[in-house]
């Protein structure tokens, strides 16, 4: 937890030194044109104004305290009653130019805000919500363009009682960061709109919900592609029409291969139909075929794939059971198939390989160490999180780095959601329908599904080295609609996820929309 054995004078100290304190003038915090003590190591346990810090609102609620990071101490935000607090230090004799922040924070949660924030730089206030996490740190990035030569760095909490965070590890350097990708699944679309289903606006106007979602912010859409389902949507056909509507609205495009006639998954990744009983190396060029078909088709309508998965959430391979990961060489092969055939159509396309373990470090090591060491050949690494399956946020930072760095590719979450609400809307249990599966800090709200898309997507901001592609949501459009449910062999089977679309159960976009607007 976050204060372990505070003192009494840890206690008393700001008590008394508050009062003081909040009647100073901003200037007493020391301008300097580099950041100081960034690690709050200066005064040790108790420091009621950490060195080089200045406070403002009830400054008793700011403090240095033992259980640092990487060093002996932190700054934490606490207080036994409701506060307001800002620790602040201001920056001058700056060189104009590109700076970002860095820092690693903790917070239990429940705040009205908490945030960090670079402000008074020149140009408008940049901020980054401290994500909810009572165990692992976390690091979060604020980048900013300083014109004027200075800049004021902030840490805020507007909490209720009890509530707490912890910042340590603080940097202030050159540099910048974003994401390129905001994205979302909208396979569902056709066969939505094909079975009535009908999407709005916010206000309530009846709109094309691709364009809804490009207004929101969306720049980049992914779409599946099964060889021959029994519904006949997902297909080649289904894919060129969306796409067409999809590079209209100025988005790029993934196509999402996952060579079966049905859902491939960590559970399933079952031969098409039409491939069942054929060798493996008639498998390799069924991969191939299939891959160079479609891609070739989009690209001759003028909708090249901008990126594109060849397999979905491949923990076990592919094509079972010749391409499972019980024989690498084989799977290596079809993989391969695959990364050649997008090549052959479009040399820049970029090739994804695709994991569902977005917390899971060893298992995402073991499986691309096996990946590298059969001579795979893919561009970028895409993982599936979702925090109330595969692990904490700090979990998922660390494998996400890790990937990063350790294959030296760029990272993106290509599949995320998160429940805007609980209670099905077409009386089929949806997946996520208990409080108890929620992810702790994260309610089944709307700004609870906002939430969790912002602090996902800046905890990809903070890949270092600038990898961090960006997310796709799953899956934006998919509400509930009679007979478009799970299962494409069954017309009257459910929809388990219509809780976490961003479009509500009245049709309307949802605010949540909003997280396409991240850095």
């Amino acid at each position: 937890m976050f204060h372990p054995g505070r003192t009494i004078r840890a206690l008393l100290l700001p008590l008394a030194a508050g009062l003081a304190l909040a009647s100073l003038p901003a200037q007493t915090a020391r301008a300097a044109s580099t950041l100081t003590n960034g690690g709050f190591e200066s005064d040790g346990t108790g420091a009621a104004t950490p060195s080089g810090w200045a406070e403002y609102g009830d400054t008793g609620a700011s403090f240095a305290e033992a259980g640092g990071r990487s060093g002996s101490h932190r700054l934490s935000h606490w207080s036994a009653s409701a506060y307001k607090v800002e620790t602040y230090q201001y920056l001058s004799g700056l060189t104009d130019g590109n700076y970002k922040l860095t820092a690693w924070v903790r917070s239990g949660g429940g705040q009205n805000s908490a945030y960090m924030s670079l402000k008074n730089c020149g140009g408008t206030e940049q901020r980054t919500d401290l994500p909810v996490s009572a165990g692992g740190w976390i690091r979060v990035v604020v980048p900013v363009k300083v014109t004027g030569n200075q800049c004021t760095i902030s840490i805020n909490s507007d909490a209720n009682a009890g509530n707490w965070i912890n910042v340590d590890d603080l940097t202030f350097a050159s540099g910048t960061s974003g994401t390129s990708i905001h994205g979302a699944d909208i396979s569902s679309l056709a066969k939505s709109e094909a079975k009535g289903g009908v999407y709005r606006t916010g206000s309530g106007t009846a709109a094309d919900p691709v364009a809804v979602l490009r207004s929101a912010g969306m720049n980049y859409a992914r779409l599946k592609v099964w060889v021959n389902p029994a519904d006949g949507y997902n297909t080649k056909a289904q894919v060129l029409a969306t796409a067409k509507r999809i590079k209209a609205q100025g988005m790029k495009l993934l196509v999402d291969f996952h060579y079966s006639d049905v859902w491939a998954d960590p559970g399933a990744q079952s031969k098409p139909s039409a491939w069942v009983g054929h060798t493996y190396s008639q498998l390799r060029t069924d991969v191939y075929r299939h891959t160079y078909d479609v891609l070739s088709a989009l690209k001759a309508q003028g909708t090249t794939a901008d990126m594109v998965q060849v397999g979905n959430e491949i923990n076990g391979g592919m094509l079972w059971s010749e391409g499972s990961t019980g024989n690498w060489t084989q799977l290596a092969g079809l993989l391969n198939s695959g990364y050649d055939a997008v090549k052959a159509v479009s040399s820049s396309t970029t090739v994804a390989l695709h994991l569902a373990k977005g917390g899971d470090l060893a298992g995402t090591r073991w499986w691309f160490d096996s990946a590298v060491a059969n001579g795979v050949r893919f561009d970028a690494v895409g993982l599936s999180y979702y925090g109330y399956w595969h692990g904490s946020l700090s979990d998922f930072q660390t494998t996400l780095d890790d990937a990063a760095a350790r294959y030296g590719k760029p990272v993106f979450v290509a599949e995320t959601a998160y429940p805007h609400r609980l209670g099905s809307d077409d009386g089929h249990e949806d997946v996520i329908d208990l409080t108890g599966e929620l992810v702790p800090g994260y309610p089944a709200t709307v700004a609870g599904q906002t939430r969790w898309m912002n602090d996902v997507a800046g905890i990809v901001e903070a890949v270092p080295n600038g990898r961090g592609l960006g997310v796709f949501y799953w899956e934006a459009t998919w509400t509930a609609v009679t007979g478009n449910g799970w299962d494409p062999t069954d017309a009257s089977s459910g929809n388990a996820w219509e809780n976490q679309a961003l479009f509500g159960y009245d049709d309307r976009a949802l605010t949540s929309m909003s997280w396409f607007g991240h850095r």
